[in-house]
């Protein structure tokens, strides 16, 4: 049944979110705080698409005002960087009850913690929240769309307890074909493939980037020694998983699930060979949400739970202490610590028991 649905952000994410959305008969608000970045989508009301997801779809609205988003649907998605969550939910707070479901579209590890706390903390404390991953591997094309590179086809999804996650299940299997609830919020997190890989391959191609070289990120940015970084800090997310109940597929498993054509040799052949990965370049700065995202949202925290469950994790940590010193921020102190996630009192056994509710 179509529904008026509110996307949050106009990045290439929400805008293939949007033509998504829209394609399937959905009414959509877009809210963007600087509509000149679409100015073509705001004067045409619509979004031109290409790749694997082709044609011109209306939307509702195109708004730098998120109230009359809100308004207007009763499900808000949160299509932003995760780095921008806090900002966002302070946004959100005065507008939202509980007739409304935000669900984060690219929670990153424990999104909905800190955005259920960063709602609390700005006097909202009605709203569902749920993550997801994010599903389109897209880029801008112009002012007025998007060229979506790829779609997966599988991801997990989770509220910040099983209760949240049951009540909104069928909801999101009607709007995503192909998604799964997550066992708990910590596994959906550690189910992105990104995590693993954005960070070890942008620090093994450091000096190509800082120079801004045009590099393939995916066929060009990978080696055999590469890889084994790679999989050195996916066994820590795996470690950090059986910690929480958190069942976390390998990388090759993790690429089958989201696109198939998985190969005979392994990460490095799929990651080379996988058609949705051909055309995507490496940012050409460090300072890019590849490190920025995924050291602050995901390794971050996958830090602090690791401590907090007796788990050693000396890879993640060398990449966020790494990665500080190249930005000059203290990630461990400005990223999603356990403080932002509402669990600095709790000890392990407690988050576990929380987040399974």
């Amino acid at each position: 049944m179509p529904r008026s649905l509110g996307v949050i952000g106009a990045g290439a994410e929400g805008l293939a979110l949007a033509a998504y959305l829209s394609s399937a008969s959905h009414r959509v608000h877009l809210y963007t705080r600087d509509p000149r970045r679409i100015a073509g989508v705001t004067r045409d009301g619509r979004i031109r698409a290409r790749g694997t997801i082709e044609g011109e779809f209306p939307v509702g609205s195109v708004t730098d005002d998120i109230g009359t988003v809100v308004r207007r649907c009763s499900v808000v998605f949160v299509a932003t960087v995760t780095t921008a969550y806090l900002g966002v939910a302070r946004e959100l707070a005065r507008h939202l009850s509980g007739r409304h479901t935000v669900v984060l579209f690219s929670g990153k590890l424990c999104g909905c913690a800190e955005f259920t706390t960063a709602l609390a903390g700005a006097g909202s404390e009605d709203a569902d929240v749920i993550e997801m991953d994010a599903l389109f591997a897209a880029r801008p094309d112009g002012d007025r769309g998007v060229r979506v590179h790829g779609f997966k086809r599988w991801t997990l999804f989770s509220g910040l307890t099983q209760r949240v996650t049951d009540r909104h299940a069928d909801f999101l299997r009607e709007m995503f074909p192909g998604v799964e609830p997550a066992a708990n919020v910590i596994e959906r997190g550690l189910a992105d493939f990104g995590a693993v890989a954005h960070a070890p391959i942008t620090l093994a191609n450091i000096s190509r980037i800082d120079r801004g070289e045009k590099v393939l990120f995916y066929r060009e940015g990978l080696s055999e020694r590469t890889i084994v970084l790679l999989e050195a800090l996916s066994a820590e997310f795996h470690a950090v998983g059986r910690a929480y109940s958190a069942d976390v597929p390998p990388p090759a498993e993790l690429l089958d699930l989201y696109y198939g054509g998985r190969r005979d040799g392994g990460v490095l052949e799929t990651m080379r060979t996988m058609p949705v990965y051909r055309e995507i370049f490496a940012p050409t700065s460090l300072d890019h949400r590849m490190l920025r995202e995924d050291v602050a949202s995901t390794l971050v925290p996958l830090s602090e739970l690791a401590r907090r469950a007796g788990v050693p994790v000396p890879v993640t940590d060398a990449i966020v202490t790494f990665v500080s010193v190249l930005a000059g921020e203290n990630y461990r102190s400005t990223g999603r610590t356990l403080a932002r996630l509402g669990w600095e009192r709790l000890s392990g056994r407690q988050i576990l028991q929380r987040i399974q509710s």
